[in-house]
């Protein structure tokens, strides 16, 4: 697998002409894009807008394919696959070094946008309407590209790829409403796949379930999972994993002769006082106050 340090090797290899700048490109994505089959990791971000008609796209080892125009999302040193690709009309992708965002405010506010840690099968899948606004982003941003570069052309094609992240995140906040109606609450898959954690003695063997482990689970990145139960719940997964084992511990603290170590070993926890902690901050209560108060 090849990793590209600068735009200008990737452009290369893929036989695209070299880019405008060493740091930011705009490349084109229709039926004769020749991308061939490849493994790469990048030191920059892509943002890429596709319809594909045939062919597997790999994104983390997920397969990736659908006839919907979509966007996806990136990071550096992300390892990305295609395979014989084909793509609809109107593809592009937007390729930024990390470097090119040193000094601007993208350079810390855009690891805020969680979907650059999503599976690219939780692509984000655009209605009419909002393809519209993104394409048309996407053509002031090529428009300032291809201009003569000035002082202000980097501080104009952030500003507009800032816009494209925000409505990406309008967008998302979308379809996870489109995703519940249609595919039901993953807060009850959620809260299943914990039961099964717990129902296959998993707790006492392996400890405290993560958010990672439950999201392979469900066929999910652990960011999408969160960000999904954070819309439904207005709770992130280790928050909701939290409150169903205080929920579990209760159940166990009604019983006489559970003690509080036992308790907390059989929920996964290291030792005791993380648990009296925890359920503390849960309940308000300590885990023998609870206890008492039960059995009284």
């Amino acid at each position: 697998m090849k990793h590209y340090k600068t735009l200008t090797d990737l452009h290369s290899d893929n036989g695209w002409s070299a880019p405008e700048s060493p740091l930011f490109s705009v490349v084109g994505c229709l039926s004769e894009c020749t991308l061939g089959n490849r493994e790469f990791t990048t030191d920059g971000y892509i943002i890429a807008f596709k319809k594909i008609k045939s062919g597997v796209f790999m994104y983390g080892r997920t397969p990736y394919d659908h006839n919907n125009g979509s966007l996806f999302f990136a990071k550096p040193r992300q390892m990305i696959e295609m395979k014989d690709l084909h793509f609809e009309e109107n593809g592009y992708m937007l390729l930024i070094h990390e470097d090119y965002l040193k000094g601007h405010e993208l350079f810390s506010t855009i690891e805020q946008y969680s979907f650059f840690d999503y599976e690219v099968t939780e692509a984000l899948h655009l209605s009419p309407k909002e393809e519209q606004i993104i394409l048309e982003l996407k053509d002031k941003i090529h428009k300032e590209y291809f201009n003569n570069p000035d002082e202000y052309s980097r501080e104009i094609i952030l500003s507009h790829i800032s816009s494209i992240l925000k409505y990406a995140q309008r967008f998302y906040k979308r379809q996870f409403v489109d995703h519940s109606q249609i595919k039901g609450k993953m807060i009850s898959k959620f809260n299943a796949a914990l039961k099964n954690y717990i129902n296959e003695g998993k707790l006492e063997h392996n400890g405290l379930p993560t958010v990672a482990q439950l999201a392979q689970q469900l066929f999910v990145s652990p960011r999408y999972l969160s960000d999904l139960l954070k819309q439904e719940t207005g709770k992130t997964a280790m928050e909701l994993i939290h409150i169903f084992l205080i929920s579990e511990a209760k159940n166990l603290l009604k019983l006489k002769e559970k003690r509080i170590t036992e308790i907390a070993f059989q929920l996964g926890f290291e030792n005791a006082s993380y648990f009296t902690r925890l359920f503390k901050k849960q309940t308000g209560m300590k885990p023998m106050e609870f206890k008492n108060m039960s059995l009284n």
